[in-house]
């Protein structure tokens, strides 16, 4: 059974932008549950698909994240199926003894296989954890993934990358994880795949870099990777997101003061990182939150939350979401071309989202309503999309 949603045009061309930009809701949880990390992935046809992965979240505490659901529409948006959830990816009890689930999915069209190819990180649930607590041992967290055929509509079960045991500084690369991220598909059909690690037991600083790895339609196997990226700042940099424009690769990624980017040629192998700014010399705000990256034309964009907009009551600045084009020569924000994608309604839009190509002249983005306050976490919370819809093919 499909359902009518709301649609919302919230925002025209702006500051000479060459796109204009509808809001809508896809869904609205019920229940014990929010929704979760929702995330997009367009599957070429006639009529095109574009499916949707969620996941249940437990409304108090934190990281309680449940089973996995997808969803679908076939009409550009105006309705949608019932969530169904994914059998073979339920959290289940593992061999190792706790309770595991896949999580943080980033599942994107692999185009030389014609399949979904799911991306993230394992979650392992600690069973002493106290009501409110975080839950999850984070020594489980592994690089994770899992299938999905349209020809055969069916999901595989968890899979996990065998990732090396060291790094080439010779560190050990200690719980590797996949989640929130954005990867770019070659036109061989290898993946660049970015990944975050510890290379250090005895701290939680990460170091980012991104795995070339070939995918068969079944299997995603890691063949090398290049940089190693990290900073002094506590915890490091992570949740990193790739993209390919104009024959250069570029890398944005999570830090808990500033986000910072880096700049390469060949895919895995990068310059230096520099803390994002806008092209004014000021440093743009986002920090301790995931961006991603949109390519147009001619046009390199990012989408990214931060503070300085009246958004201090909201967890971690993480709302709005902020659009602006990119110049990639200076590697900064250009202020102008700012607007606003999704707008806040006093909650994190920041903490799982994500940016789909769904044809020449529309680009969607996906995110849901996060980190509710405390006077409002008995609330329902929504799956919201931002379409942008192109001037230019």
């Amino acid at each position: 059974m499909k359902t009518l949603f709301l649609l919302l045009v919230t925002a025209g061309t702006c500051c000479g932008a060459d796109f204009r930009i509808e809001n809508s809701t896809v869904l609205t949880s019920t229940g014990a549950y929010h929704w979760s990390q929702s995330r997009a992935a367009l599957i070429p046809g006639n009529p095109a698909r574009v499916v949707i992965t969620t996941q249940e979240f437990e409304k108090q505490g934190s990281h309680g994240y449940r089973d996995i659901f997808s969803l679908e529409t076939t009409d550009g948006a105006k309705t949608w199926s019932a969530p169904n959830r994914i059998d073979s990816l339920t959290r289940k009890m593992s061999p190792l003894g706790v309770e595991m689930v896949m999580g943080d999915l980033c599942p994107q069209w692999h185009a030389a296989t014609r399949k979904v190819l799911v991306t993230g990180k394992t979650f392992g649930f600690r069973k002493d954890a106290k009501p409110g607590e975080a839950k999850d041992d984070r020594a489980y967290e592994r690089v994770a993934y899992a299938v999905y055929s349209p020809e055969k509509s069916e999901w595989s079960d968890l899979k996990i990358v065998a990732m090396p045991e060291k790094d080439h500084a010779g560190h050990p690369i200690i719980e590797p994880n996949a989640g929130c991220n954005q990867r770019f598909d070659l036109p061989n059909g290898e993946v660049l795949l970015p990944v975050r690690y510890r290379a250090n037991p005895k701290v939680r600083t990460y170091t980012t870099i991104v795995a070339r790895c070939a995918f068969d339609g079944e299997t995603l196997t890691y063949r090398e990777h290049g940089s190693e990226l990290t900073t002094a700042v506590p915890r490091g940099l992570y949740e990193p997101s790739v993209i390919g424009f104009k024959g250069r690769f570029f890398l944005t990624m999570r830090a808990e003061k500033t986000g910072y980017v880096a700049r390469g040629t060949d895919g895995i192998n990068y310059e230096p990182a520099v803390e994002w700014k806008f092209d004014d010399g000021k440093p743009v705000g986002t920090y301790c939150t995931q961006q991603h990256w949109i390519a147009h034309g001619d046009g390199l964009y990012l989408i990214y939350t931060r503070k300085g907009a009246n958004n201090d009551h909201v967890f971690r600045n993480r709302a709005p979401i902020f659009i602006a084009q990119v110049d990639p020569e200076k590697l900064h924000v250009i202020r102008a071309t700012e607007q606003i994608l999704m707008p806040e309604a006093g909650v994190d839009l920041g903490g799982g989202y994500a940016p789909v190509d769904v044809s020449e002249k529309e680009t969607w983005v996906i995110s849901t309503e996060m980190a509710f306050p405390k006077n409002r976490q008995g609330e329902n919370n929504r799956i919201l999309l931002a379409k942008i819809l192109w001037n230019q093919p």
